[in-house]
């Protein structure tokens, strides 16, 4: 602003000069001044363009980095929006076992008194059996424990039939005695059972 007051008291002693037709050294004098503002006016103005390129320049980094921020922040939103998702469905899962775990508890300890159940009316029966059950069909009951053989007490007359429970697959049984020895039956049947105890 000085500059430009400069200028003009410069315009208006040329002016005055001018009118008033004054002496030459005056007129160098003015003319001198005019220079200096000029050059005064010329140099602010550069001064004021280079200030304006760095604020421009300023601005322009402000301004990248305000996105860069934004962008970070939408980054930061999204992963933040997939990590609730997954806890979301680990929760869900969570629930989802645990729920199952209590299931297979409770089918566990139902099992488990069943088992004891059955152990218990295996022991009554064992009990009972030793003392009901005539030495023939104690002895029926276990060759029946061994040889895990399921008879077939319907059969025809002369036919040997029934199921063996192997240790991996069960296998029918189907001998016809009327063909066969009763040794090579025996023999075959005695070679069924298991004998590693």
């Amino acid at each position: 602003m000085a500059a430009f007051r400069d200028m003009e008291e410069v315009s208006q002693g040329l002016l005055s000069l001018l009118g008033a037709n004054r002496a030459e050294a005056q007129q160098r004098r003015l003319l001198g001044r005019h220079e200096q503002v000029v050059e005064r006016l010329l140099e602010t103005q550069d001064n004021a363009e280079q200030r304006l390129r760095e604020i421009l320049a300023m601005e322009e980094e402000v301004a990248q980095s305000l996105l860069d921020a934004k962008e970070r922040a939408h980054q930061g939103g999204v992963e933040l929006q997939q990590l609730q998702e997954e806890l979301q469905k680990a929760g869900e899962e969570d629930t989802r076992v645990k729920a199952r775990l209590r299931q297979l508890t409770q089918e566990l300890e139902e099992l488990k008194e069943i088992e004891a159940s059955l152990e218990r009316q295996e022991r009554e029966v064992d009990e009972d059996t030793t003392v009901t059950i005539p030495s023939a069909v104690y002895v029926a009951q276990l060759y029946h424990r061994i040889s895990k053989i399921e008879w077939d007490y319907e059969s025809e007359a002369g036919m040997v039939k029934g199921i063996h429970h192997g240790p991996s697959v069960a296998q029918p049984l189907h001998l016809d005695s009327t063909q066969l020895s009763k040794k090579f039956i025996s023999d075959y049947l005695w070679s069924l059972v298991d004998t590693d105890w």
